[in-house]
């Protein structure tokens, strides 16, 4: 059999591999059907479903007359500055009890997990109940003898709603947290207790800027869904965007026009805070990511 020598000096018989040359074969590319059918069905179940909205008996003008509505925007008002102030109860909540959690003080870690499991396993619109109808059990509250006063003047819907939402959130964000902890390796901490820092000054200093990169993201969206739970506040008197709305179609019957209105400024804030936590998110993570490219 007649042999040729490659490239190499080798001898190869004809129409074997090395015997091709690569530099003229072309590419093939194959068709992506399954993609192209993808995309095909998601733009017609999009184009149905604004053309049903925009052909429905939805009267647009009541929905933009009512955006920016007085009353509404002080009902959006009340969901941002809610959300921020109870987020910022859980997370301080959150971080000590992560803390305490693996803690070699048995009590603290019993309490910590007490409260962990007692907040998540009930429901919350059951506490935020409770917290309102809390002067059913205590019809008077006292401090030490210092501060009495009755229970359904000091429970208002928004004392109620700060307790039953700041708690709730305080046990998720103590399980985020907790998470973020352990991902950081325990020789960091000891690295810094060995070079004379004291425990607070490592978790404050090393350990907790480690653990953001992984904490951000659940908090983040922890944070997201605060926004829409302090719906649930309408049912104890709370005057959120929710409450703001119904009341507004109690009165003029336009009942779906001005639930479109709560439902653009709920995408709106949510869409504003999902940039901003990308922002924090790559913040935390540029020494991560430039060590990844290395």
């Amino acid at each position: 059999m007649h042999t040729t020598p490659d490239r190499a000096g080798r001898e190869t018989a004809p129409g074997t591999v090395s015997d091709l040359d690569i530099s003229k074969m072309r590419t093939i590319r194959t068709i992506p059907y399954g993609r192209i059918l993808s995309v095909g069905l998601i733009v017609l179940a999009a184009f149905g479903i604004v053309r049903a909205f925009a052909m429905g008996d939805i009267n647009w003008a009541i929905t933009w007359q009512y955006m920016f509505w007085p009353t509404i925007m002080m009902g959006l008002f009340n969901t941002i500055w809610m959300s921020i102030v109870c987020m910022a109860i859980g997370v301080v909540i959150g971080l000590m009890c992560a803390i305490a959690r693996d803690s070699v003080n048995p009590v603290l870690r019993g309490a910590s997990i007490f409260y962990t499991w007692f907040f998540r396993g009930a429901p919350l619109i059951l506490q935020l109940l409770i917290w309102f109808n809390l002067a059913l059990v205590f019809p008077r509250l006292s401090l030490f003898g210092l501060f009495e006063a009755r229970t359904v003047e000091v429970i208002t819907p928004v004392t109620a709603a700060i307790l039953g939402f700041g708690l709730n959130a305080g046990a998720y964000a103590s399980e985020i947290i907790r998470a973020g902890l352990l991902g950081v390796d325990r020789g960091q901490f000891e690295a810094a207790k060995a070079i004379g820092m004291t425990g607070a000054t490592a978790l404050r200093r090393i350990v907790l800027p480690q653990a953001m990169r992984t904490v951000l993201p659940p908090l983040g969206n922890e944070f997201i869904s605060m926004i829409k739970m302090t719906s649930l506040a309408s049912i104890i008197g709370f005057s959120d965007l929710l409450r703001s709305v119904q009341n507004l179609y109690f009165v003029n019957t336009r009942v779906i026009e001005l639930l479109m209105v709560a439902t653009v400024w709920y995408l709106v804030v949510v869409t504003i805070l999902s940039i901003f936590q990308q922002m924090l998110e790559r913040r935390f993570g540029r020494g991560f990511v430039r060590r990844a490219q290395r």
